[in-house]
């Protein structure tokens, strides 16, 4: 034991300086590079509630040993003195699973447990400080655990990318790229990593490439694509550090001179043989290839795209996909094998790393009650209204009735009113048409702010260049028009809009694959702007799609061999259009990479077959034969009397689930399983020297006050809102809390500096809440900074901090004593 030292008395700080780490580096552990402190592994979930959202608070590693930067090997968990030696053990083997590491260490400063996943006839082991395990020690028990080769230990141990800023892969990245690289230097060559939208695929893919081509076991490397806003953020972004190895392979020339290429699918290949670009290499010229949004193409035995994979079969070749296509006809799974690597939708929530989400869903009652015109009612264009009944999924699609359009806007308008004017939003649209005329009715509803700046609703659809050409100011943090994007099928992926706070679903959507890349356009977080958590505003029902198991499960393979389970009307009546799910979107016509194809009005569903996650179907059934062209494919109808008749929210709660109930009922439920009684909170509250903390360990259970505020009113202390709202109690406004301790006239017994602090104090509780009173900074700000500095008020106002702390424990005292709300 270090001389003098009481360890008992020591902070567990003091216990990682003065045992731990001189422990640990004393066996050879560089401090520079193998050895990193304050691992924080999550950024803590987003919990939101109305129009505010506050973080879950996560602890961080106390330490974590590396092979290499960013190849973890051990986690060590350090706790004070005055606990049992292996304290912390529990709570490093979670580190540990989420680093994938098999050493985990517990320690107090006597020693250490050594949990050792590698030696299952002793499992863990009490080893005295000095004993720590050497770097290479751990290195070959690892390697012995993983089986790796010693022939492939070069790939393996490959550096990662540094770019000097301090960036380094998240735990899950950390995962899917040694998995990846592993399995490459293993022998694999067909794999598939699944990772929800925002979560870096492409990040995580440069880093696999990278490793792979350092180590000169990928020489030439192809990376495919099938949009050009993806090929081209790539290659200006996370590829950047290839330099001059790195080409985009236009103009059909593939320029063997160059190691790394970027493509599009449409670029490589085409229906006639002078279009096949690729053929211009030998079949094993490629290395690796990586295919971005797999499930989009790659995946279908027919695709166009698949021919260029088979062409250089010889090749590793890897999926990213944050959908994987399982379908009836189509699948990742059978093509790439099962996922090397899952990260989810829900994982990224829960982590903190994705912004969670609120469903406000929307029904309108000719949707929900269906629509039937009059006897040879006409429409706006003259054309007689064929006789039946139109529901929701005729919407826009078969029947345009202006008033719904108009109250959809409407609505719209009314939510960004409250949520902010300025916040971006995106609504995607059935087709080309719909989009247009759901822009124009938004335009009319915002004249002042179309006035100020006419690209504040802007529609960006395949077919319009000056919309397009705004796409970029669109998805810029830094720019703030255009404001509202209204689309069809341009933005449903490859859109990196950070700053989207609402994505409005007025299109009918039945495909899993294409539901998760749209609600993926919110899903990215941006604290400097503000960007916590998205809307999503349902007029089609789509939400529903958040029940289905499929949503954020793991992928399950269902391709079967041409056989169909929906042969009857009722089957075929769920099945909408999915122009980005057919096994080739672009047809048998070569088009112009830098566009996309919109669904064109009308809405074209005069194909035989409609593809959507359950496979292909004979459309015959269809209500209107599309096939003859007599018959109106849209009728445009107004005059029509269109209402919400419900509106229901919901919110992702904190164990993954939508859930449908106010606010009120959620901090009902929540507090009933914290406190037995009123009397049991009363006591806790009153006991406590700081109430933030309470008000904090509540947000972690998702109450967060200012919402509360939001439903309850304004001007209540926490304190009295929760009595308020949970235990029925009449509530005291802060106001009246304080007017009630200034009448006790309690002060007198201090002097008179500290007399007008905590009078002014008093004040700022009023104003604000009793959180401001337990910050000491509030002694900068006026009105106490004409009285002095802040040490100069504690001092000569109190006679020291202690007096200080004690004085604002003594007036929280006052402002809650007798006067808490008393059961009946």
């Amino acid at each position: 034991m270090t001389s003098g030292i009481n360890k008992a008395k020591l902070t567990e700080t003091d216990i990682i300086t003065k045992f731990i780490l001189p422990a640990v580096k004393s066996v050879g552990w560089d401090d520079m590079t193998q050895i990193r402190q304050e691992v924080k592994l999550k950024d803590g979930m987003v919990i939101v509630r109305g129009q505010v959202a506050a973080r879950k608070t996560v602890k961080s590693a106390d330490i974590v040993l590396y092979h290499k930067p960013s190849m973890p090997l051990a986690v060590i968990e350090a706790k004070a003195n005055k606990h049992e030696v292996g304290k912390g053990m529990q709570q490093a083997l979670g580190y540990a699973s989420l680093l994938d590491v098999p050493f985990v260490f517990a320690s107090n400063g006597d020693g250490f447990i050594f949990h050792d996943k590698t030696n299952l006839a002793q499992l863990e082991t009490e080893i005295r400080l000095e004993d720590f395990p050497t770097p290479q020690q751990l290195w070959e028990k690892y390697c012995q655990w993983k089986g790796y080769k010693t022939e492939n230990l070069p790939i393996i141990s490959q550096d990662y990318h540094d770019d000097g800023t301090g960036k380094a892969p998240r735990y899950y990245q950390l995962q899917a790229i040694n998995k990846t690289v592993e399995a490459i230097a293993e022998g694999q060559n067909r794999l598939l990593l699944v990772m929800a939208t925002g979560t870096g695929k492409t990040y995580t893919a440069f880093q696999i490439i990278w490793r792979l081509w350092k180590a000169r076991a990928k020489k030439r490397i192809l990376f495919l694509a099938d949009r050009n806003i993806l090929v081209d953020q790539t290659r200006i972004n996370d590829f950047q550090p290839f330099g001059t190895a790195m080409t985009k392979i236009t103009g059909r020339k593939v320029d063997p001179a160059y190691e790394i290429h970027l493509a599009l699918y449409q670029a490589l290949t085409g229906p006639e043989e002078d279009q096949k670009a690729y053929k211009q290499v030998d079949p094993d010229f490629f290395d690796l290839i990586i295919i971005d949004e797999c499930h989009r193409g790659s995946a279908s035995e027919e695709s166009a795209w698949r021919e260029i994979l088979e062409y250089f079969s010889s090749a590793t070749q890897v999926g990213l996909t944050a959908t994987p296509k399982e379908t009836d006809e189509v699948s990742n799974i059978e093509y790439f094998g099962d996922p090397i690597y899952t990260y989810s939708l829900k994982q990224g929530i829960e982590d903190g790393f994705l912004a969670p989400y609120k469903v406000v869903r929307v029904d309108i009652d000719i949707d929900v009650q269906g629509w039937r015109p009059y006897k040879e009612q006409i429409d706006k264009k003259g054309n007689v209204i064929e006789d039946r009944i139109y529901n929701q999924k005729d919407m826009d699609r078969t029947l345009v009735i202006d008033e719904r359009t108009q109250l959809v806007a409407q609505t719209v308008t009314n939510y960004l009113t409250r949520i902010g004017s300025m916040s971006k939003t995106i609504i995607f649209c059935n087709d080309i048409d719909h989009a247009e005329r759901m822009r124009r009715a938004l335009a009319n509803l915002n004249p002042e702010k179309m006035a100020k700046d006419d690209r504040y609703v802007m529609r960006i659809t395949g077919d319009e260049d000056l919309g397009k050409g705004q796409l970029d100011n669109f998805i810029n943090s830094k720019k703030a028009y255009p404001v509202i994007a209204v689309t069809s099928e341009l933005m449903t992926t490859g859109v990196d809009a950070k700053t989207c706070k609402l994505v409005v679903l007025d299109q009918g959507i039945q495909s899993m694959t294409k539901f998760k890349q749209i609600i993926g356009r919110g899903t990215r977080i941006d604290e400097k702007f503000g960007k916590l958590w998205f809307t999503i505003m349902d007029f089609k029902k789509a939400t529903e799609l958040f029940a289905d198991e499929r949503f954020d499960g793991e992928p399950v393979q269902i391709k079967q061999t041409h056989t169909s389970d929906f042969e009857s009307e009722e089957g075929l009546d769920d099945i909408v259009d999915d122009a980005e799910d057919t096994a080739n979107p672009f047809g048998d016509e070569e088009i112009d990479p830098d566009s996309i194809q919109e669904p064109e009005a009308p809405y074209d569903a005069s194909s035989s077959t409609m593809n959507d996650d359950y496979g292909s179907f004979d459309n015959s059934d269809d209500s209107t034969d599309w096939n003859d062209e007599d018959k109106i494919r849209k009728f445009y109808v107004n005059g029509v009397k269109v209402k919400a008749i419900a509106e229901r929210i919901q919110y992702y709660d904190t164990d993954g689930k939508l859930v449908t109930e106010s606010f009120k009922d959620y901090t009902r439920k929540t507090m009933a399983k914290q406190f037995a009684s009123l009397d049991e909170f009363t006591k806790k509250w009153q006991d406590s020297e700081r109430k933030q903390v309470i008000i904090d360990e509540l947000a972690e259970q998702g109450i967060i006050w200012q919402a509360l505020e939001e439903e309850v009113g304004k001007g209540l202390d926490p304190f009295d809102l929760i009595c308020h709202v949970v235990y029925d109690m009449p509530p005291l406004t802060r106001r009246e809390r304080a007017d009630k301790v200034k009448k006790r006239n309690y002060f007198v017994k201090y002097g008179e500096t500290a007399q007008q602090v905590l009078s002014q104090l008093l004040d700022k509780y009023a104003d604000i809440g009793v959180q401001e009173i337990e910050n000491i900074q509030v002694l900068k700000v006026t009105p106490f900074d004409q009285i002095g500095r802040p040490n100069e008020i504690v001092k000569k106002g109190f006679g020291g901090k202690p007096q200080y702390d004690e004085a604002i424990r003594e007036l929280e005292s006052e402002i809650y004593q007798s006067d808490a709300p008393k059961s009946a």
